[in-house]
């Protein structure tokens, strides 16, 4: 197997840490061409986090490194393009509050687990979450950032709506993420009881 194959897995995990700071360089920017332009980055990166799984698992090449990045850097790359946004006004501080409680949890748990020997399975709600804070943070980006109309027949408002339900989902995935590590928490409960 060429090279470049046996990291193509790993560099597409890191990708999504890679091109954080050029989302937060056209988000500081900010205006509407740089926050399409943001987005579309971080749609790009959300899609590497199904392709570096695919590919580790058609070749052969799942390790032990890239299950733990694979979380790590999803978390990189949604909870730093949350703080930024938070830092705009754009989102409410709660919600990466208990984003970021959330995930620093569910690692505990992971380590601990992993200690133990004590495999979890990704869950439906996590996977919900996911799903939902990779399509609302684009919709939030672009919504927050449009200011004038540019196309006839796409008002401001068109924008500022799809704005206001990113924010909703976004909610949505907030609660769903609590239901996921309770979820995390009781599997690994019971299956270190069961271990003893």
């Amino acid at each position: 197997m060429s090279s470049w194959k046996k990291n193509l897995p790993l560099q597409l995990t890191l990708s999504r840490v890679y091109v954080l700071p050029f989302i937060l360089f056209f988000l500081f920017y900010n205006n509407f061409l740089n926050a399409i332009l943001a987005s579309i980055l971080f749609i790009i990166a959300s899609i590497t986090d199904y392709f570096d799984g695919y590919y580790a698992r058609k070749w052969n090449l799942v390790s032990n490194l890239g299950k733990f990045l694979d979380p790590v850097t999803d978390k990189i790359l949604v909870l730093g393009v949350l703080i930024y946004l938070n830092s705009m006004g754009s989102i409410d501080p709660f919600l990466v509050i208990i984003l970021t409680l959330r995930d620093t949890f569910i690692g505990g748990i992971r380590a601990a687990a992993a200690a133990d020997n004590i495999i979890i399975a990704a869950k439906s709600s996590g996977k919900w979450k996911t799903g939902m804070q990779m399509g609302s943070i684009p919709a939030i980006i672009v919504g927050k950032s449009y200011q004038q109309e540019i196309f006839t027949g796409f008002p401001q408002e068109v924008f500022h709506h799809l704005g206001q339900v990113g924010y909703i989902v976004l909610w949505f995935s907030t609660a769903l993420s609590i239901i996921s590590g309770i979820e995390y928490y009781s599997i690994y409960k019971n299956s270190k009881t069961h271990k003893t």
